[in-house]
């Protein structure tokens, strides 16, 4: 079932884009293009009823930050997250990442069914995926975000509920939390946020500008309005002119800085050791990735002067077996390959294997900014320091 989904997953996207030929395809391009009209009116109205009162976020009496999106996926949300939670907990801030946890293994559905039929009010506890001091599950559980943030933050808690309300209090009245983070909060409106930070993909900012599931958005471009702080990823330091002017027309009032994803270093994906980038000079390596953009992160090996002899992609947040990752040994020895290459998002999702045929390595990456660094900073400071 999950194989076939992911397949459906990767058709949808191929007929949104364009890349599907034939009728077939146009009629059922017209077809999405009639539901994302009504999926824009209902977000529309949404926004409208939270606007006039009919429907009221819950305050927790604390600093709430909501990091997030317009489009589905591929902004490289995760280490922005992780630059903002590191910097206020830096600054003294005790801090929770408050995650839903796409694409983690659900509860049985007769658990999930006893809670509907006995009308749990605020649905089934939240799992707390780190306490701030341990790592306390899987990626299977938690889902991989939220696992690789608490992984690389032993100092922040990370909690993972569908619920953030309920779990935005579990985290300031159990574990002393506050300052909250919503990762991917923006369409979230049930939690009153301070600061709304918009990440925006240089590289595709809005995809085909439509929405759901039509195109790639989760809400009209205009939206992008509610934001304070707006980023600019993946950018390659030219400064983004357009895209800028188009986001000021949009939005007068964001602060707008620019960053990138940098490459930092190479770590072996089951022993932990970790090799310096040079690592990669004149290698020849088999990559594999489910991730939205898998473009940029073989083009980001090839910058580090590997060179790429296969790469194996799948549908987002695919979760390997373990013979799919023998088979790839398997190709990737008969290609040539001396290394295989993942990123790290993928590499909380490998399952353990006895194999050494080939080092199997992810790429570590983190966030450097380019532009509005000042900014930024002062804009931390500010909420550090009331």
């Amino acid at each position: 079932m999950a194989r076939r989904l992911e397949y459906l997953e990767s058709y949808f996207l191929d007929v949104i884009e364009g890349r599907q030929p034939g009728k077939r395809a146009a009629l059922l391009r017209f077809g999405l293009g009639q539901l994302a009209r009504l999926f824009a009116f209902i977000v529309q109205m949404r926004l409208r009823f939270y606007r006039w009162g009919i429907l009221r976020p819950h305050t927790l009496g604390c600093q709430v930050l909501s990091v997030g999106n317009l489009t589905v996926g591929g902004t490289g949300k995760t280490p922005v997250v992780e630059v903002f939670a590191r910097s206020l907990q830096a600054q003294g801030r005790k801090v929770a990442i408050l995650s839903r946890g796409y694409k983690r293994k659900k509860p049985p559905f007769l658990k999930r069914l006893k809670g509907r039929l006995t009308f749990q009010k605020y649905g089934p506890p939240p799992l707390v995926v780190s306490d701030g001091t341990r790592l306390l599950l899987n990626s299977t559980i938690s889902g991989d975000e939220p696992y690789m943030l608490a992984s690389n933050l032993p100092n922040v808690a990370v909690i993972v509920a569908k619920n953030r309300v309920n779990a935005g209090q579990y985290a300031i009245k159990k574990l002393g939390c506050d300052t909250l983070i919503l990762d991917d909060g923006f369409q979230y409106m049930r939690l009153r946020h301070r600061l709304d930070i918009v990440l925006v993909d240089r590289t595709n900012p809005f995809g085909n500008r439509q929405v759901l599931p039509r195109g790639l958005l989760r809400e009209p471009i205009r939206n992008i309005r509610r934001a304070g702080f707006i980023f600019i990823t993946k950018s390659n330091g030219d400064g983004a002119p357009e895209l800028k002017q188009q986001l000021r027309e949009l939005n007068q009032q964001a602060e707008i800085s620019e960053c990138r994803h940098c490459a930092r270093y190479v770590q072996d994906v089951f022993s932990g050791e970790r090799h310096e980038l040079s690592r990669l000079q004149g290698l020849q390596v088999s990559a594999i990735s489910a991730i939205a953009v898998p473009k940029g992160f073989e083009e980001e090996l090839e910058r580090q002067g590997a060179t790429v002899l296969y790469h194996k992609t799948y549908a987002d947040h695919h979760r390997y077996s373990q013979q799919e990752i023998l088979d790839f040994i398997n190709d990737s020895i008969q290609r040539g390959a001396q290394a295989i290459v993942t990123t790290e998002k993928d590499a909380v999702r490998f399952p353990f294997i006895d194999r050494r045929d080939l080092p199997i390595y992810f790429l570590r990456v983190e966030i450097e900014m380019l532009s509005g660094s000042e900014a930024f900073n002062d804009w931390i400071a500010r909420i550090c320091f009331r």
